[in-house]
């Protein structure tokens, strides 16, 4: 297929190699031929789950995010150990080490691109039903409260603006039309 909207690589020099973030600066061709340049992050991917209880509410947590300096409420998620790393495995045990639960049922929604102009991060979205809850097993940097909410709830929170992580309005909002949908 030929994209008419492609950019060409013409040299890559990579600027900073962080432990999470890699930052570089690429020369390119546009698509007419002009040369510009692109500055972005590469990051190894991640994951993220909607754990919604058998009454209906979703698992959430409350951390605080440094980068905004805000405390946030989203959904569980997490990096994945490495590139190859099976999303569902990293689901799984991001669910587990921050909720404490596993899951009977988990099921694919998507991808999610957070910040595509200067961002590489492929987040999977993933909705956990089934739940059985055991001991959380957090990072030592995490510091994380656990918060129940009722699927109808938490979309009007993210419909009022109070929710500002991307990626938790995005998996919420569609596991709730999956939800309200089934057997359409």
């Amino acid at each position: 297929m030929n994209d008419r909207f492609e950019e060409k690589q013409k040299s890559s020099e990579l600027i900073f190699d962080g432990k999470v973030l890699h930052l570089y600066r690429d020369e390119i061709y546009l698509p007419d031929g002009r040369e510009a340049f692109r500055e972005f992050c590469r990051h190894i991917g991640a994951v993220c789950v909607v754990p919604v209880t058998d009454e209906g509410e979703i698992i959430c947590v409350r951390q605080y995010r440094y980068a905004v300096a805000k405390t946030m409420l989203e959904i569980p998620a997490g990096k994945l150990d490495a590139k190859d790393e099976d999303p569902r495995e990293a689901t799984l045990r991001e669910l587990r080490e921050e909720t404490g639960a596993t899951c009977k049922s988990l099921t694919y929604m998507g991808k999610y691109f957070s910040s595509p102009a200067i961002l590489d991060e492929c987040i999977h979205m993933f909705l956990a039903e089934g739940l059985e809850f055991g001991e959380t097993d957090f990072d030592d940097d995490e510091f994380i409260e656990i918060v129940k909410i009722p699927i109808d709830e938490l979309v009007e929170m993210i419909m009022r603006g109070e929710i500002y992580d991307g990626k938790t309005q995005a998996a919420v909002m569609r596991a709730a039309y999956m939800i309200a949908n089934r057997g359409k």
